[in-house]
């Protein structure tokens, strides 16, 4: 942009300079703002099955804190796995298990070991602590730190913007580059973009101006699109999905993957930015095959959530002695209190305690009263 001093101003340079950073800026909000203004009927038909579903978890998801330890342990091992070999990383998710048990795995690299690491550890931190973070670049550029502090050959870029020039690649099931996916913003550009584009997403959070969901659905593909770090992008972009959905009330992040998801559908992933991400900086940006693509994937993730306290998908809510009793009143008619404990081995207190939570569950029914009480599965 050419700023003409038309009237002879004389206006000091740092003026100038700050009246031709607002007009930039205000050119790239309204770029971002035109994107969000010109969305299918699609996009917004998923957004409201999401919403549905977000309200369904928050009024019917009773699950112990014993449950959602347990799922998110799990959780926590699938979306690393799954986060690092998008980028071609080869560790199983029992391969991960084993290694953060501290047993050695002889076959894969130290890089492989160490990237698994910092995700595993940010992401918890996510998981953890997603209410006390405050969004803004300190704590994009933290978390990248954060994310390769186990790797070595990373050390002098961690936590800083890129010094020179990179580029998308897509990556192979072998974990090898099988062709570039698009240029990147130029190294000199990087910290001017990343910052509007941070402030917009806060500020169009904050006025919600548009739909959470469309808010950071176009930050993370314009978050790829910068691809502000020599490396990492791809991982640190997923770990900011968790915490942005998070901090926007989506709840049960933690207790389903949203990275496995991803992993699963990589071919259309990388297409997805593709399409979307070779329009911008053109005269008709179109984000709606990236944000088709980001809602379909999370709907997905909401469906499995709900799955998750349906009667289909008990077992995975139930600690091993509830599931003891669950499991013994699937093989009879009816039984008592009593003889569940003798038959499923389980202290009578603890049986007691069990029937009451399969009740509000609606998962077993009481019939009688006083010594003559039993119960059966629904």
């Amino acid at each position: 942009m050419v700023f003409e001093n038309k009237h002879n101003l004389d206006l000091p340079y740092i003026t100038l300079y700050n009246l031709i950073y607002t007009l930039y800026k205000g050119t790239t909000m309204n770029r971002f703002e035109a994107r969000l203004d010109n969305l299918s009927h699609e996009i917004w038909a998923k957004i409201t099955q999401i919403e549905e579903l977000k309200g369904r978890w928050s009024a019917g998801t009773q699950l112990s804190p014993q449950t959602l330890g347990r799922l998110k342990r799990s959780v926590l091992i699938t979306s690393t796995g799954a986060s690092t070999r998008i980028e071609g990383a080869k560790l199983s998710d029992e391969d991960i298990e084993k290694m953060l048990r501290g047993i050695s795995i002889q076959k894969f690299t130290n890089r492989d070991e160490q990237e698994v690491q910092g995700y595993y550890e940010l992401l918890q931190n996510v998981f953890d602590s997603w209410e006390e973070q405050g969004f803004n670049e300190s704590l994009i550029k933290h978390f990248h730190k954060e994310l390769l502090k186990h790797v070595e050959k990373d050390t002098l870029h961690r936590g800083d913007y890129k010094k020179q020039e990179n580029k998308v690649e897509m990556i192979d099931a072998q974990g090898k580059s099988i062709g570039t996916l698009f240029d990147t913003t130029p190294a000199y550009l990087t910290p001017k973009e990343m910052t509007e584009l941070v402030e917009w997403t806060k500020q169009a959070i904050d006025e919600k101006k548009y739909h959470s969901l469309l808010i950071i659905g176009n930050f993370i593909v314009e978050f790829l699109n910068i691809h502000p770090f020599q490396d990492g992008n791809g991982r640190l972009s997923r770990v900011l999905t968790n915490l942005l959905l998070l901090q926007q009330g989506y709840l049960y992040m933690p207790y389903v993957s949203h990275e496995k998801l991803i992993e699963d559908n990589k071919p259309d992933y990388y297409l997805a930015l593709r399409k979307s991400q070779k329009t911008f900086k053109t005269d008709k940006e179109d984000v709606n095959t990236w944000l088709d693509f980001f809602l379909t994937i999370f709907l997905k993730q909401s469906q499995m959530a709900i799955g998750l306290i349906t009667a289909e998908n008990i077992e995975t809510l139930l600690s091993p002695k509830q599931l003891a009793v669950w499991e013994y009143l699937q093989t009879v008619e009816q039984a008592s209190p009593q003889e569940i404990a003798e038959k499923a081995d389980v202290a009578r207190p603890t049986v007691n305690q069990v029937l009451n939570k399969l009740q509000e569950m609606k998962k077993v029914e009481r019939i009688g009263e006083g010594s003559g009480i039993r119960y059966k599965k629904v």
